[in-house]
């Protein structure tokens, strides 16, 4: 009888907790699914029912037209922001109040990766965005393209080679596999100046490292929500995103990297010797009137917070993790963002053939010179990876921690409370939902490049498009992804013809076993040499 009554306390204490942490929105007045216990709003994804993109979409659209709404990850109540004036406040007018991500590595357990530009906090954020920002202008990445021209010629050389060889002038190929190893062989010589060809060495050490290390499947997952959502059991266990044998390969790829070039003396433009000159604060801002030109209609601005000279000395341990943060960002979201490209050009002839064109004339005219002012001369260009990027966000959502408590207002006219977040508490911006959102893109599944042409361009609204993030706290190397995914577009349509085969998915459904975005079966398209 006393361990019945003991359970039975444990159940209506647990009963009244769970009424308690969720009614946080509806005591507000704040609209939201209804949540499981424990799980709140997590259950499909947790049990892989549904992508996240899924998920977002569906509470996306509860309460129509009001300011915000609300999800429980969990036990954790965080706010999706859908007004776009309110996030434009968010972003950049009290952005002060939203400074940081939140915490998914402890750098106490892990510093390798806690201490790379996106976990960092505070202070501490703003000095080391200041510090790297000057890495990541346009005349840094512009020295970097015959790089990217070399490693898209290897790849070139390889589809060649493949193509002669299946005896019939095609081959089935999964873009994202293709992708990956251009992104990683780029970041390889970029970052690292190693020369790799993942094509030819499809297993080399450095794509397996990359891959394992990119790669969100279910298991990370998890560790995500947990460290998120729990970080006292995290710290507890000693939970890591990332295997101690990753985070020792690349801390000493870099570190060796890094001494081998002091003790010979080595000057190579890439972002090791970048990243060298920062840590010893030789790194100053250009003029901006100078050549930090823009790489498209998706590239996303320094803010003040950027643009101040610091003289801080980092350790070893920050470049570490700046590389490597450097890595991972290249590795998987710009081959997700190629790797759509590629999908949408095969599904959609008129549109890939305009583009060939457009490229094909830019090459005779340059005499086949590929460098950055050329890239950036091809308007549709621009214009085709706008629109991949504005179908196809790697980045889904954004996500902000609150530091200082801070009043949403009313989440709509009927409501009689404001809402306020709380220090600790965290809001998301739905990138994903309100890139697809028909209030703002017309018939927003449809592939149209010709939302980004010089004609329309002008009729997307402010703080609708946001593949690279918003306010301060955006994506700092946008320039370089979007050079990048140009470059391999150029480099391949040039010389190959893409075509659905009898396995692309179309329309696409994603896979549910993975947060990252990927097609349910595969990115294959047909791959067939032009003459």
């Amino acid at each position: 009888m006393a361990l019945v009554f003991l359970l039975s306390a444990v159940a209506v204490a647990l009963a009244l907790y769970l009424r308690h942490v969720y009614s946080r929105f509806s005591s507000c007045g704040v609209k939201n699914l209804t949540p499981l216990p424990v799980l709140g709003n997590m259950a499909r994804i947790a049990t892989r029912m549904e992508h996240f993109t899924k998920n977002m979409q569906r509470i996306y659209n509860v309460g129509a037209g009001d300011r915000f709404v609300g999800k429980y990850e969990f036990l954790d109540p965080v706010v999706m922001i859908k007004d776009i004036d309110l996030i434009k406040t968010i972003t950049v007018k009290d952005f002060e109040h939203f400074l940081d991500h939140r915490n998914f590595v402890d750098e106490k357990i892990d510093s390798c990766f806690g201490r790379n530009l996106f976990s960092l906090k505070g202070e501490e954020w703003k000095e080391m965005r200041s510090t790297l920002s000057p890495a990541f202008t346009s005349s840094k990445i512009r020295s970097m393209v015959p790089f990217m021209v070399e490693t898209g010629d290897k790849m070139i050389n390889s589809l060649r080679m493949k193509i002669k060889k299946s005896g019939n002038n095609s081959i089935h190929v999964d873009c994202k596999d293709l992708t990956t190893r251009y992104a990683n062989d780029v970041i390889a010589t970029c970052a690292f100046g190693l020369q790799v060809d993942s094509h030819l060495e499809e297993n080399n050490t450095f794509y397996k490292k990359g891959k394992e290390a990119a790669t969100f499947n279910f298991k990370q997952l998890l560790k995500f929500f947990t460290l998120t959502s729990w970080p006292k059991i995290s710290k507890v266990f000693r939970i890591t995103l990332f295997s101690e044998e990753t985070r020792f390969f690349f801390r000493d790829l870099v570190l060796n990297t890094i001494n081998d070039r002091e003790t010979k003396q080595i000057i190579r433009p890439d972002m090791i010797h970048l990243l060298m000159e920062a840590k010893k604060g030789n790194l100053r801002h250009e003029d901006r009137s100078g050549q930090d030109t823009d790489a498209g209609f998706a590239t996303v601005e320094e803010s003040a917070v950027g643009r101040k000279n610091i003289d801080r000395v980092w350790t070893d341990n920050d470049l570490v993790a700046q590389v490597i943060l450097f890595f991972i960002a290249g590795f998987d979201t710009v081959s997700t963002a190629m790797s759509f490209a590629l999908h949408e050009l095969a599904a959609n002839p008129e549109v890939q053939e305009r583009l060939h064109q457009e490229i094909k004339e830019c090459h005779l005219k340059n005499n086949g010179k590929i460098d950055f002012n050329f890239i950036q001369e091809l308007k549709y260009l621009d214009m085709v990876v706008s629109e991949v990027l504005r179908l196809w966000p790697p980045g889904v959502t954004m996500d902000r921690l609150c530091v200082k408590d801070y009043n949403l207002g009313k989440c709509n006219e009927k409501s009689t409370k404001d809402y306020v977040v709380r220090k600790g508490e965290s809001i998301i911006i739905p990138t994903w939902s309100i890139h697809r959102d028909p209030v703002y893109y017309p018939r927003p599944l449809h592939f149209d490049p010709e939302r980004f042409s010089e004609e329309r361009k002008h009729l997307i609204q402010p703080f609708t498009y946001m593949p690279f993030g918003l306010g301060p706290r955006n994506c700092i190397g946008s320039r370089f992804a979007l050079c990048e995914v140009k470059v391999l577009l150029y480099q391949l349509l040039l010389n190959v013809q893409l075509a659905p085969s009898e396995k692309t998915s179309i329309p696409v459904q994603l896979a549910t076993d993975n947060f990252n975005l990927r097609i349910k079966g595969g990115h294959w398209v047909d791959l067939k040499l032009r003459e």
